[in-house]
């Protein structure tokens, strides 16, 4: 699989590549400069499980913002800049682990020569970001517009650049927020290189129309063995990202531990709450690192028989319900004390 053969890279304490896990990532919404703020949206998200965060870098009060940033967090944190070159000396010199950048709008070869003897120094990881709205003139008009081989051509036209300043320590990412586009550039791609493969859909929409769109996306892009980091990008809270991000490769197999919930999607034969306590359910296993199946099913039909595969369930009746576990009933109790009763089972595995 493509992700088995990729160069490894370090970022920071970790490594990305080479058959690797796949590492989830995001992006602080805060302004960067707003040291508490960044912060503590970094610590939740590392609560959430994020592995590698990016920040935005656009002034120089922001580059100098990493060093107090880098000082309270515990996973790696990417410069993303644009345009200005200096904000990328000043951010590797604050301490950043790698830097997101398009050679193409960086000021020029001179300037681009500059930041990669930078990271040279300190051997930082460059990631070349190219997306289908930066793509060049000259390749919109070769190929009438945007497509996959010209976001192709435009990212490993950048990689050379960086190539011929005898660098190699780079990361790519070719986004598109048309998702097929986007997942037939990165199968072309990823026959034509062999570094780390930063995958998205971009601007894919709010949490969702983002996470239907990331979910069938990233899906395919991943289940062909290509990616070794990720982004679902979702225009809100952070941390949906993550938790959606997570979901994506337990899914897959391509990511252990943490709950699961399997629910029925309810019927005439419900005669519990069952939407309600399956958000309660949801809201209990949320901090969960026990890599266990539960069950929330709405009567005797798709209970216990239908959910036999989970560690530990539970099914409502009328005013009451079963819990049980591998299909095996342990007990009937009240309605209002089912949340309570698999709580103490969940305690118990």
């Amino acid at each position: 699989m493509y992700r088995d053969h990729t160069k490894k890279i370090r970022i920071g304490g970790i490594e990305i590549g080479g058959g690797s896990t796949v590492k989830i990532q995001s992006m602080c919404n805060t302004r960067t400069d707003d040291v508490e703020a960044t912060v503590s949206q970094i610590l939740k998200l590392e609560k959430a499980g994020c592995e590698i965060i990016r920040c935005t870098v656009p002034d120089v009060s922001c580059a100098e913002a990493i060093k107090e940033i880098k000082k309270r967090i515990h996973i790696p944190l990417v410069a993303d800049i644009h345009f200005d070159y200096r904000m990328a000396f000043l951010s590797v010199e604050n301490g950043a682990d790698k830097i997101r950048i398009n050679p193409g709008n960086i000021g020029g070869s001179e300037n681009l020569r500059k930041v990669v003897d930078k990271c040279r120094e300190r051997d930082i990881p460059i990631r070349v970001g190219v997306n289908s709205g930066s793509l060049e003139k000259e390749i919109l008009q070769k190929y009438g517009g945007v497509t996959a081989e010209g976001l192709v051509e435009s990212a490993l036209d950048k990689v050379r650049l960086i190539e011929e300043n005898n660098y190699e320590n780079i990361v790519i990412s070719i986004k598109s927020s048309n998702v097929l586009m986007c997942v037939e550039a990165y199968e072309k791609i990823a026959e034509r290189t062999g570094y780390p493969l930063h995958v998205g859909i971009t601007e894919s929409g709010t949490v969702f129309s983002g996470n239907i769109k990331s979910a069938i996306g990233l899906g395919i892009i991943l289940n062909k063995g290509i990616g070794d980091t990720i982004r679902v990008s979702l225009t809100g809270d952070p941390v949906e990202e993550i938790k959606s991000a997570k979901l994506i490769l337990k899914t897959l197999g391509l990511k252990k531990g943490g709950a699961e919930i399997v629910s029925c999607p309810t019927c005439g034969r419900t005669r519990i709450d069952l939407i309600g306590l399956a958000g309660k359910v949801e809201e209990l296993l949320k901090d969960c690192d026990k890599d266990i199946k539960v069950a929330v099913m709405g009567c005797a039909v798709n209970g216990p028989g239908e959910a036999k595969e989970a560690d530990i369930g539970i099914a409502g009746g009328d005013g009451e319900g079963l819990i049980f576990k591998k299909g095996e009933i342990l007990r009937k109790v009240r309605e209002e004390e089912l949340l309570s009763a698999l709580k103490e089972e969940l305690d118990r595995l």
